[in-house]
């Protein structure tokens, strides 16, 4: 039989608690974004949910309402400015505040070497993975600092920390994405604001699939990483519960990863 949570357990799990918060997480209507914005609405949050396609907003809005959990839906494409700017608002609108922005909307148009890179792919890459979060967090920076702070949590990858051959364009967008958090941290830590960075390894996800169905790069995988199994986006949602919660209050400007020791 478990003994019962001490004062200091208790207070522990009390402060993972999002009772009173509102998130933004983009790009969450599957995958990791999907398992993110669940589990934060499970915490008690109200969540503001955008991805690029409106069907794919009602179908995950209407699933999380059936839970009975405070969720609202915005079609957003995070390559547009105007689109950022507009996901802040209509949350502040609908939830009157803005606590936490998950950034998870990411894209790549394009595998192999750089020099079949296009202009119109770098463009799209850096709009999307880069500009994206910059425009929603700037825009979003106001309210946040009203309200006494809040927590940031940006998804980069492995390949922002080492280059993933065949992703170049993508690795690079996503090493990008961890400075900007790291200056987040710097320049908005005064305001309350704390901006940490999830850098996933393989995970089975719809974005990923290519890598994880092929059999020879899975095996590669897998026998280079100490846990031997591909993540799955649970293994995600836990570790960004943390960041966007009063549990990490001392942590900011922090690179964490999830990637089952594969860099390790």
């Amino acid at each position: 039989m478990h003994e019962p949570l001490t004062s200091p357990q208790a207070d522990a799990l009390a402060r993972l608690r999002l009772d009173g918060k509102v998130a933004i997480v983009t790009g969450g209507t599957r995958g990791i974004g999907l398992a993110i914005a669940t589990t934060l609405a499970r915490a008690g949050a109200r969540v503001t949910i955008s991805s690029r396609k409106a069907e794919h907003v009602d179908a995950a809005v209407a699933a999380l309402r059936a839970e009975g959990l405070s969720v609202f839906g915005m079609p957003a494409h995070m390559g547009q400015a105007a689109d950022a700017h507009e996901l802040a608002a209509r949350t502040v609108e609908h939830f009157d505040g803005i606590d936490i922005i998950v950034n998870n909307a990411a894209t790549n148009p394009i595998f192999g070497p750089l020099q079949q890179a296009s202009d119109e792919a770098f463009d799209k890459i850096f709009a999307v993975n880069l500009k994206g979060p910059l425009e929603l967090c700037r825009t979003a920076h106001t309210v946040m600092a009203q309200r006494g702070g809040g927590s940031i949590v940006n998804l980069s990858s492995i390949g922002g920390v080492s280059p993933e051959a065949g992703l170049g364009l993508y690795s690079v967008s996503k090493a990008a994405l961890i400075s900007l958090t790291k200056v987040m941290a710097q320049e908005w830590g005064a305001d309350g604001i704390r901006a940490n960075v999830i850098c996933p390894g393989l995970i089975k996800t719809k974005f990923s699939k290519a890598l994880w169905q092929d059999a020879q790069i899975a095996d590669q995988v897998l026998g280079h990483q100490p846990i031997r199994r591909i993540g799955v986006p649970d293994d995600v949602a836990g570790l960004a519960l943390f960041l966007a919660s009063d549990a990490s209050s001392y942590c900011t400007g922090g690179v964490y990863m999830v990637d089952g020791g594969y860099l390790t």
